[in-house]
C-alpha cells in the first residue's frame, strides 16, 4: 500500500485551506461536514467559502500565504492553482509534521482525501492513491448502489445495545457471533423496511435467548480456483469472509487469501512435491479439532477441492466425526489455465473428449495406463507434471502417440505471472529444461494446442524484460 487508510477525528479541530476558489470550497465543505473549524488564507476568496468559514468559527485571511498560518493546525490543504505556492505549503507542513494534502498532486501529499460513501456513522472510503480520481468516483458510485442508506440507522440502533451485549456475553467470540446473527437476520431487514421499533424488539428477544452468543462449528471446503481472484464464486467469497480460521494451501494466491476476513486466524498447511510441511492426516485432524471448538473453519484449496485436491479425504474425516460441512466447487486448473492460454480442451474438429491425469501417483511413481492415453481425438491434461515431463512424453510416444503431437505447459495460469510454452512430445522436455519454469504448472497434450496461436487472448508477462509478451 502506498497510503495507509485512516479516519481522522476533526470535530472542533482547526484546519487550514490555502486557496479561495471552487476547489477550496469543495474541500472546506468536506472538512466542515466532519466538524472541523475551517481557516482560509488567499487573496481572492469566494463569498460562499467566506460564509462557510465564518459559520465554522474559523479565520479568514485575504493575504499571501506564509508558514505562520500553520501554527496549531491539525490538517492543511493546498488548493491553489499556483504550483510554487502548493510546493511551499507542502514543504512547510512536512517540516512541521502536519498532515498535508495538495489537490491533484499526490507526490506532495502526506495524506490524500478519498471518495467517500457516507452512511454515518458508517463511512466507506475509496482511493486510487491519487492515480485515477475518475476510477475512484466510479467505484464509489458502485458501492453506493449496494450499501443502503439505512446502514447508518442500523449502526446507530445497535450502538444502544453494545453495553448490554458486553454484559450478556463475556467473550469476544460470543459477542461477534451475536452481532453477526443480528446483522444477517430479520432485525436488519426491519431497519431496511423502516420499522425501527420492530428491529429493537427483535434484538432484545435475541439477547434473552440462552444460546444467542453460541455457534456450532462448521467447515467450509472452498475451491479457490487457479489463481485469478475474479474466478471465485459468490458463495466462496461469502464463506471466506465468514470464517474464523483459514487453512490454506501453497497454490492459493496471496490476493485470494487477502479476501478472507482480516481478523481470521490463518494457518498455512501447504504441500509441495516430496515436502509435505503438514501431513494430510494432521490437516484432517486439525479440521475436526477446530470445528469441535465451535470455530467456522475455511479450508481453502487451489483449483477445485474434488479434482486432485484431496477434498474427499478431508470430508470423509469430517463426516466420521459428525462435523457439519459445505463444499464450494472452484474453477479447476484444467479449465482455467486452458481458457487463459487460449486452448479449448475439446473441439469438434480436433478432440471429442478430455482426460485429467495426475502427473505423479501416491507412491511418487508415474505408472499410468499409457495405452488408454494415446487416442488422437482425446485431449490430455496432466496436473503436477513438471518433474515427470520427460517420462510422460517418452511413454506416450512409446505407446503409440505421434512424436509430433502438440503440447503446452502453462506456468502459474490465470495470474499476471502466466507463461505458456508450446512444443511437441519429442521436443518439449529439452525446451523446458532451458527455461526456469516455476510451479504450479499444467500440461495440455493434443491437437487442440495448435489453436492457441489463433485464439490466445490473455496478455502474458515477460518476467525478464518486465513487459507483456
Amino acid at each position: 500500500m502506498e497510503f495507509l487508510p485512516l479516519f481522522f477525528q476533526l470535530k472542533d479541530k482547526p484546519c487550514l485551506i490555502v486557496g479561495g476558489g471552487h476547489i477550496a470550497l469543495r474541500k472546506a465543505s468536506l472538512l466542515r461536514k466532519a466538524g472541523a473549524v475551517v481557516n482560509v488564507v488567499g487573496l481572492d476568496i469566494l463569498p460562499a467559502l467566506e460564509a462557510l468559514v465564518l459559520e465554522s468559527g474559523g479565520g479568514l485571511f485575504r493575504e499571501p500565504y506564509s508558514q505562520e498560518y500553520l501554527d496549531r493546525k491539525f490538517l492543511v490543504i493546498a488548493a491553489t492553482d499556483n504550483e510554487t505556492i502548493n510546493k511551499q505549503v507542502s514543504k512547510d507542513a512536512h517540516d512541521r509534521h502536519i498532515p498535508v494534502n495538495v489537490v491533484d498532486n499526490p507526490k506532495l501529499c502526506s495524506v490524500i482525501l478519498p471518495a467517500i460513501i457516507d452512511r454515518s456513522p458508517v463511512i466507506v472510503a475509496v482511493s486510487s492513491g491519487g492515480k485515477s480520481p475518475v476510477l475512484t468516483r466510479l467505484l464509489r458510485t458502485k458501492i453506493e448502489s449496494i450499501v443502503p442508506a439505512a446502514y447508518g440507522q442500523l449502526a446507530h440502533l445497535v450502538s444502544g445495545f453494545r453495553e448490554k451485549v458486553k454484559a450478556r456475553f463475556s467473550s469476544i467470540d460470543e459477542r461477534r457471533f451475536f452481532w453477526e446473527r443480528i446483522f444477517q437476520g430479520p432485525a436488519s431487514e426491519m431497519i431496511f423496511a423502516g420499522n425501527e421499533g420492530a428491529a429493537k424488539k427483535l434484538i432484545s428477544e435475541e439477547l434473552g435467548k440462552d444460546d444467542s452468543g453460541t455457534s456450532n462449528g462448521e467447515v467450509y471446503l472452498v475451491g479457490a480456483g487457479p489463481g485469478d481472484p475474479d474466478l471465485l464464486t459468490f458463495k466462496a467469497l461469502r464463506l471466506m469472509q465468514k470464517a474464523d480460521v483459514v487453512l490454506y494451501d501453497r497454490l492459493v494466491s496471496e490476493s485470494i487469501i487477502d479476501l478472507t476476513r482480516r481478523d481470521a486466524e490463518r494457518i498455512y498447511v501447504g504441500k509441495a512435491r516430496s515436502n509435505h510441511s503438514v501431513p494430510q492426516s494432521d490437516i484432517n485432524g486439525l479440521l475436526v479439532k477446530l470445528a469441535k471448538e465451535g470455530k467456522r473453519v475455511l479450508r481453502l484449496k487451489g483449483g477445485d477441492p474434488f479434482i486432485f485436491g484431496r477434498g474427499g479425504e478431508e470430508i470423509e474425516e469430517l463426516a466420521e466425526f459428525g462435523i457439519p460441512f459445505q463444499v464450494v466447487p472452484g474453477v479447476t486448473a484444467a479449465s482455467g489455465c486452458a481458457a487463459y492460454a487460449g486452448i479449448p480442451l475439446t473441439h469438434r474438429d480436433y478432440a471429442q473428449s478430455v482426460r485429467f491425469v495426475t502427473g505423479h501417483l501416491k507412491d511418487g511413481s508415474i505408472n499410468l495406463p499409457w495405452h488408454d492415453l494415446v487416442n488422437e481425438q482425446q485431449t490430455l491434461v496432466f496436473y503436477m507434471g513438471l518433474v515427470g515431463l520427460p517420462v510422460i512424453c517418452e511413454q506416450l510416444i512409446a505407446h503409440g502417440r505421434e512424436a509430433s503431437t502438440p503440447i503446452a505447459l502453462v506456468q502459474q495460469g490465470t495470474t499476471l505471472n502466466q507463461r505458456v510454452y508450446t512444443g511437441t512430445l519429442e521436443s518439449m522436455a529439452e525446451k523446458i529444461a532451458a527455461h526456469n519454469v516455476k510451479a504450479p504448472t499444467l500440461l495440455i497434450i493434443g491437437s487442440v494446442v495448435q489453436l492457441r496461436e489463433k485464439l490466445s487472448w490473455f496478455e502474458e508477462f515477460d518476467e525478464e524484460n518486465q513487459d507483456p509478451l
